[in-house]
C-alpha cells in the first residue's frame, strides 16, 4: 500500500548577521552555476482525499476477487499516484485536484461487483459514499463524471478528465509496461476465459498502443517519451515473435519432410513384421481348408456309397453316424472359420463417402487404398500434398496404417485360433464316440 506524506514547509532562513548585504540572508547559488527550474510541489491531500484511500484501501485488500491480477489495490494506487503528479504539472487548484484524487481512489472499486462496465458501478459506490461525508451534490456529480470518462467508450472532455485517463493509462509509458500487461493477459485468461497465444497478445498490445494518445497536456509531457519507446519495443517483440512462428510453420509445412534413419528403421520392420505374420495365417488357414475339404470329401463319399462295398458295413452298424455326424461337422465348423480368416478383410470408413473433405483426419489413412479410393482425386492430391509437408501428419498416417493392420490381424489369428480349436475338439469327439460304439458293439 502507497501512502502519500503531505511535503513538509521548508525550513526558515537564519536571519542574516548585522551588516551584511541583503542577498547573503536567502542564501543565493553558488556564482557560476545556472538556476534549473524547479519541479512542481504535489498539492497537499486534502482530508477527503485521505478519507477516500482509507475507505478504498481496505475494499480492495479484502473484497477484491484473487483472478484480478492487473486490476489490484496496486494499480489503483499508481493512479492516483500519477493523478496527483498530474495535477501538480497541471497547475490545478486545491478543490479540482481534490476531485481528481478521489476520482482516482473510486475509479476501480466497482471490480467488487462486475467486470464489464465496472465503472458505473464505481460511480455509485462513490457517490454513496461522498453522500456519507457530507459533499454537495454538484462535487458528486463531478467525481462520477471523472470515473465515467475511464470506460472506454465514454469521451474524455474536460481537463480533469483527461488528466484521470491519463493517469489511468500511464501502465504504458512505464518501465515495467511489459509485466503489467503479462498480469492484464493472465487476468483475462482466468476472469473471462479469453486466451491468447504470445504472437496474437503482442499483435492486440501492439494495435492498442497505435490507436492511444494522452489527452492532457501535462500527460503528453510526462508519458509521451517513454510511451513511444515501449511502443517501439513492442513493434519489435512482434516482429520477434512472429520470426519465430513462421521459423516453426516452415519446419513444419514449409518443405517435404525430411524421413529419420530410425523412424525408417523402426516403421520398416514394423511393416515386416505384420506381413511375415499376415502371410503365416494365411498359409495356416490354407492348410486347415485343405485338410478339413479332403475329410468332407471322404465323409460325404462314405455316407453316399449305398452301392458301394461300404454301403452294407454301414447299414449293419448305424451307430457309426454319430462319430461320423461329430466329424462331419468338426470339418465343416473348422473350414468355415478358416475360409474367414483367409478372406480378404479391408478397413473402412463409411462416413468419409459423406464427408470426403476430410483428407486430413486423423483416423483416415491416405497410405491405404480403402480409404482414398473413397475420395476424389482432387481432394486425395491435396491430402497427399499436405502430408508430403507436414513430418507430424506423414507419421500419423503411418501409425494408423499400422494400427489398422494390426486390427486386420487380430481378426485373421483369432479366426484361424477358432478353426484349429474346432478341429481339435471335434477330432477328440469323433475319437471318443467311436470309441464308444465300439464299446457298445463288443
Amino acid at each position: 500500500m502507497e501512502t502519500f506524506p503531505l511535503p513538509a514547509a521548508p525550513p526558515a532562513a537564519p536571519p542574516a548577521p548585522a551588516g551584511a548585504p541583503a542577498a547573503a540572508a536567502g542564501n543565493p547559488p553558488k556564482a557560476g552555476k545556472a538556476d534549473k527550474p524547479a519541479k512542481p510541489d504535489k498539492p497537499a491531500l486534502s482530508p477527503l482525499v485521505e478519507a477516500a484511500r482509507a475507505a478504498v484501501v481496505p475494499l480492495l485488500e479484502t473484497q477484491l476477487a484473487p483472478t484480478l491480477t492487473y486490476h489490484t489495490l496496486r494499480h489503483t494506487a499508481t493512479v492516483a499516484k500519477e493523478a496527483r503528479a498530474l495535477a501538480a504539472a497541471a497547475g490545478l487548484g486545491a478543490p479540482d485536484t481534490e476531485a481528481l484524487l478521489v476520482a482516482a481512489w473510486w475509479h476501480d472499486t466497482g471490480y467488487l461487483d462486475v467486470y464489464d462496465g465496472h465503472e458505473y458501478r464505481s460511480m455509485e459506490r462513490a457517490a454513496a459514499w461522498l453522500a456519507t461525508q457530507g459533499v454537495p451534490a454538484e462535487r458528486i456529480e463531478l467525481v462520477q463524471s471523472l470515473i465515467r470518462a475511464t470506460h472506454r467508450d465514454e469521451p474524455a472532455e474536460t481537463e480533469l478528465q483527461k488528466l484521470l485517463v491519463d493517469a489511468d493509462m500511464s501502465n504504458l509509458a512505464r518501465e515495467d509496461f511489459q509485466a503489467s500487461a503479462e498480469l492484464l493477459r493472465t487476468e483475462w485468461e482466468v476472469a473471462l476465459g479469453q486466451a491468447y497465444s504470445s504472437e496474437e497478445w503482442a499483435e492486440l498490445q501492439l494495435t492498442f498502443m497505435r490507436s492511444h494518445h494522452y489527452h492532457s497536456e501535462a500527460g503528453q509531457a510526462r508519458y509521451n517519451k517513454d510511451f513511444k519507446a515501449n511502443k517501439k519495443a513492442q513493434r519489435k517483440d512482434l516482429k520477434k515473435i512472429g520470426k519465430k512462428a513462421k521459423k516453426r510453420t516452415e519446419a513444419q509445412t514449409g518443405t517435404f519432410a525430411e524421413p529419420k534413419r530410425g523412424i525408417e528403421t523402426m516403421f520398416r520392420t514394423m511393416y515386416s513384421n505384420h506381413m511375415k505374420l499376415s502371410d503365416m495365417a494365411d498359409k495356416k488357414a490354407s492348410m486347415m481348408i485343405s485338410l478339413n475339404a479332403v475329410l468332407l470329401s471322404v465323409i460325404i463319399t462314405y455316407l453316399g456309397a449305398k452301392s458301394s462295398a461300404l454301403g452294407p458295413s454301414f447299414t449293419r452298424n448305424p451307430m457309426l453316424a454319430v462319430p461320423m455326424g461329430i466329424l462331419l461337422l468338426t470339418s465343416l465348423g473348422s473350414v468355415v472359420t478358416a475360409i474367414l480368416s483367409a478372406q480378404p478383410d479391408v478397413t473402412s470408413f463409411k462416413w468419409l463417402k459423406k464427408s470426403p473433405e476430410i483428407a486430413t483426419n486423423r483416423r483416415v489413412n491416405l497410405l491405404f487404398f480403402g480409404n482414398f479410393t473413397k475420395l476424389s482425386l482432387d481432394n486425395f492430391q491435396a491430402g497427399m500434398r499436405d502430408l508430403m509437408r507436414e513430418k507430424d501428419m506423414l507419421y500419423t498416417n503411418m501409425v494408423t496404417d499400422v494400427y489398422y493392420l494390426g486390427e486386420v490381424l487380430a481378426r485373421k489369428y483369432g479366426l484361424l485360433r477358432k478353426s484349429y480349436s474346432v478341429f481339435m475338439v471335434g477330432l477328440i469327439l469323433t475319437v471318443l464316440s467311436f470309441c464308444i460304439v465300439l464299446a457298445y458293439k463288443s
